[in-house]
């Protein structure tokens, strides 16, 4: 009799409502809307510097606003005579820092160099690629404060 009881009351336990809740699943990863993005770009690497376009421009495909800001040595990807390693082809497509970063100004994407990149360099604004601009500390801050917007760095 015991264990009949204990059958019973377990059944009744196991199909009361309460028990029967389970909590909501969360939402799958991609069921979000489009974020903000800025990527700062500092390294002079090629390789680094096409892989954070590269992503960069697959942020843009999905949809994020995005921004990028170049600093230090990534600055001169931004010049309309840039170095050659910003122009040589890299492995396995053939792009360039320089040409894919070309094609973010072309999409719409904000291109900036950091505030103190020109005085430092022997470079004027009139070197920059058209659509480049110089940042400003305030509007940069107000960004990477945002809560809103995903800060990639390279």
């Amino acid at each position: 009799m015991n264990k009949a009881l204990t059958a019973a009351l377990a059944a009744v336990l196991l199909a009361s409502p309460a028990c029967a809740e389970e909590p909501e699943p969360a939402p799958p990863a991609n069921d979000t809307e489009a974020s903000a993005l800025l990527t700062v770009l500092t390294s002079a690497d090629p390789q680094t510097q096409l892989m954070a376009l590269i992503l960069t421009r697959a942020s843009v495909q999905a949809g994020a606003d995005t921004q990028v800001l170049l600093c230090s040595a990534a600055g001169d990807l931004a010049l309309s005579e840039p170095p050659e390693a910003a122009t040589a082809p890299l492995a396995p497509r053939g792009m360039s820092p320089h040409g894919l970063l070309r094609g973010l100004i072309a999409d719409g994407v904000e291109v900036q160099v950091c505030a103190i990149y020109l005085p430092n360099s022997p470079h004027a604004d009139d070197d920059l690629v058209a659509g480049v601009g110089v940042a400003t500390p305030p509007a940069i801050a107000a960004r990477m404060t945002d809560p809103d917007v995903k800060l990639f760095t390279f």
